[in-house]
């Protein structure tokens, strides 16, 4: 225990040191500063250059007064002293925590330029599409002044406006459309088709979301395969199951099952002898299970929603509807027809990879957020970064309140409404962070009822987010939001213009209301941290009910008696700690989820880097002629006549197909081992063990497999000018492709919607 203690304090004070010599470094930029904006622009962005030296910064004083310079007179913003300590920890490779409205937009700008100007590439990875294509025209004037190119990767943006994007110095882009990218380019059969171009740095916005809270979320790559969705029989037939009489959902509603009364229930409606015989079990049964899922726990407008007659996502960590994303293995279908919509074709996995996986692949990722500290220990772990904290330029003025806990959700939900009428009342513009979609719809109705103006930000019309936003620190504004923890945007008090900005900071400044706590205390931060930017007063509370599903899934087996008051409220010091205990039980599960995923995760990553290498070699030499005419050399010299390059193209992309669809199949099932590794694990070996025995053994074999398989094609596919004839052969690649995001995390769902009846929420 000394010893850990001792490690603890060396590393402070090492951050302390590197803290000193940063406002250090940032006192000396000032004298600098003075001198350079005597000069011109062009003699301003010389300077900067002159201060690198063999692709490192030798004066950083001398850089860091170019860039404020550039920064005054292209973006009208100053950098604060504290802005400018930022950027040389984030050049340095750390991971910045700066509170909320201090200025990370620009922090990250100068930063990105900064690595530019020593000849990186960067890629600044936000949150989602809007702060990508924001911010890059944002601070475009910027990164131009230095002659550098900025660009924005969207998630609607074709494969030759992403090419094009990704040569630029600088990139913003949202993590997601990053991976994506990575895995549609693991597809192609000629490099020129591939999009994305190397990068050297990684500027991580909401570092700790996406390092940290979705680091272990795959990212998934499906192809069309036809005939798995449910029929329509059997979607009917699973919509009349009740629950706990024909199936049951387990406590975390991960999963649920068909009980034996189910079973013979459905077997009966469907004229069939048993769903376990051999015949029915990997058809029919799968497709009941299907149904089954869509039917239980697939909840519209928290997981989808259906607008124009399609089914759309929800990506929970933004509360935003996910464009172009569906779900895999027939479930898209199950939720289509549990919906009465037009029933899309089934798919498979083609490739995935996790956003954990993704960022290793960058030679240098730092970042920043308004919550890293609490984070140190898994960016450290899992990523060998270093925290930086930098302080507030101006002191906080917030009024965090106390939770004001009730006993049921019902009760919770009348103090709620009740409390943002009176605020409401005085004038004082309000932010209510809800969990999902339904929420916040069932909130602002029982509002309107009140007569309460209400603007909702939740997955349907998240295109609005720059006005509502806009909007919200306006006098007597009341703004409703999901997840306003991933939407990484400031509210400005008295609106855009701040025009009444004096009026609202007598009013007390922004209120900001949470009506539960999330699952980790950083998300509770995060959503408190839209209030008292920049030193601006302001006010959070966050509503708690016992029976909310952080206290429920943290307090699980544990019970608490109190008497509330006539209102439902518990005023106990006891009940408070308590909820803050169950609170830090669910971010212990989530911790010991991500320490198990990341078990299971990395043997596949492992695997990945040499599938990435062999396909590397193929797509980029002749390797694949080379052995085939070796294993097949009465084939190539049928093929004598032909050019040696058709011959080549030819062999690649034989082998790149069997290459990919071996790798598709290991993925498959190294998914169907991980569902099951419970029942597969043997005497004395633990589930993982089991799962590296059978993941190594498998592979050992699926490069001799798909070099077979690619030699037998090879010997018996017609090739000729035009190339190999693959589709003739029934080989065809899948005409369709799309991407999804599956949430490893059991933990990963909504707030209180699902248990307390989406009708009467705020009843």
């Amino acid at each position: 225990m000394a010893g850990f203690n001792w490690f603890w304090k060396a590393m402070g004070a090492q951050t302390e040191r590197n803290s000193k010599k940063s406002k250090a470094i940032v006192t000396d930029s000032l004298k600098a500063t003075a001198a350079l904006s005597q000069l011109s622009d062009a003699e301003v962005a010389k300077a900067a250059r002159k201060s690198v030296k063999d692709g490192d910064i030798a004066d950083k004083a001398q850089f860091l007064a170019a860039l404020s310079v550039a920064s005054e007179r292209r973006l009208g913003l100053a950098p604060f002293h504290v802005q400018s300590q930022g950027v040389l920890r984030l050049l340095e490779g750390d991971v910045i925590q700066m509170a909320t409205g201090e200025g990370k937009t620009l922090v990250g700008a100068m930063a990105a330029t900064g690595f530019a100007l020593t000849g990186k590439r960067v890629h600044v990875v936000t949150v989602n599409d809007y702060l990508a294509g924001r911010d890059a025209e944002w601070m475009r004037p910027l990164v131009e002044f230095f002659g550098l190119s900025v660009a924005s990767v969207t998630e609607k943006m074709d494969s030759s406006a992403r090419r094009e994007a990704y040569l630029s110095n600088i990139i913003y882009a949202p993590v997601n459309e990053l991976g994506f990218d990575v895995l549609r380019d693991n597809q192609i059969t000629d490099r020129r088709e591939a999009v994305q171009a190397r990068a050297d740095v990684a500027i991580v916005d909401e570092a700790d979301s996406v390092l940290v809270d979705e680091a272990l979320v795959p990212l998934v790559l499906a192809g069309n395969r036809p005939g798995e969705a449910p029929t329509g029989q059997i979607t009917n037939v699973v919509s009349r199951l009740r629950e706990d009489v024909d199936y049951s959902t387990d406590p975390d509603g991960r999963a649920v099952s068909l009980t034996e009364h189910g079973a013979r229930r459905v077997e009966r409606e469907l004229g069939i002898d048993s769903l376990y015989s051999e015949g029915n079990i990997g058809t029919v049964l799968v497709k009941v299970n299907l149904a089954l899922h869509a039917k239980a726990l697939l909840i519209r407008d928290i997981h989808y929603i259906v607008s124009e007659g399609k089914l759309q996502l929800i990506d929970a960590s933004r509360g935003r509807v996910a464009d172009l994303q569906r779900w895999p293995d027939g479930l898209q279908a199950a939720v289509e027809a549990k919906e009465g919509l037009e029933v899309s074709e089934g798919g498979r996995i083609l490739d995935t990879i996790t956003l954990q996986e993704l960022m290793r692949r960058y030679p240098l990722v730092c970042g920043m957020t308004g919550t890293a500290v609490e984070a140190t220990d898994q960016l450290r772990q899992f990523y060998d970064l270093h925290v930086s904290v930098i302080d507030r330029n101006d002191e906080l003025r917030r009024l965090d309140e106390s939770d004001r806990i009730y006993a049921t959700v019902d009760e919770k939900n009348r103090a709620i409404v009740e409390e943002i009428a009176h605020l409401h009342e005085s004038g004082q513009p309000v932010l209510v962070g809800t969990h999902d979609v339904a929420e916040s719809e069932a909130l602002a109705e029982v509002l309107r009822e009140r007569g309460i103006s209400v603007n909702v930000l939740n997955a349907k019309n998240d295109a609005e987010e720059a006005r509502i936003v806009a909007e919200a620190g306006e006098v007597g504004q009341v703004t409703v939001s999901t997840q306003m923890a991933g939407r990484g945007t400031d509210i400005k008090l008295g609106g855009a213009d701040e025009a009444d900005k004096a009026a609202v900071v007598d009013l007390g400044g922004l209120a900001v209301i949470g009506t539960s706590r999330h699952r980790s205390s950083r998300l509770d931060n995060q959503l408190r941290g839209r209030a008292g930017r920049q030193g601006d007063p302001g006010l959070s509370v966050f509503f708690v009910s016992l029976e909310d599903d952080v206290v429920s899934q943290g307090g699980a087996g544990e019970t608490i008696s109190a008497q509330p008051d006539e209102t439902g409220r518990i005023e106990s010091k006891r009940v408070s700690d308590f909820v803050a205990h169950c609170q830090r039980v669910t971010e212990g599960q989530l911790l010991e989820i991500h320490a198990q995923t990341w078990k299971y995760n990395q043997l596949l990553a492992d695997q990945r880097v040499i599938v990435d290498e062999r396909r590397a070699k193929l797509l980029d030499t002749d390797q694949a002629w080379l052995e085939l005419m070796q294993r097949a050399p009465q084939r190539a010299d049928e093929l004598d006549a032909l050019p040696e390059s058709i011959k080549e193209s030819a062999a690649r992309e034989v082998m790149l197909y069997h290459l990919d669809l071996a790798w598709a199949d290991h993925l498959e099932l190294m998914d169907d081992v991980r569902e099951s590794i419970h029942l597969r694990a043997i005497a004395r070996e633990t589930p993982i063990d089991e799962y590296h025995r059978i993941a190594v053994r498998e592979f050992k074999e699926l490069a001799q497999r798909a070099v077979d398989s690619a030699v037998e094609t090879f010997e018996t596919v017609e090739i000729d000018q035009d190339g190999a004839h693959l589709e003739d052969h029934g080989l065809s690649r899948p005409s369709a492709t799309w991407t999804y995001m599956v949430s490893d995390n059991p933990l990963a769902g909504s707030g209180n919607s699902a248990i307390a009846g989406i009708g009467n929420l705020f009843r």
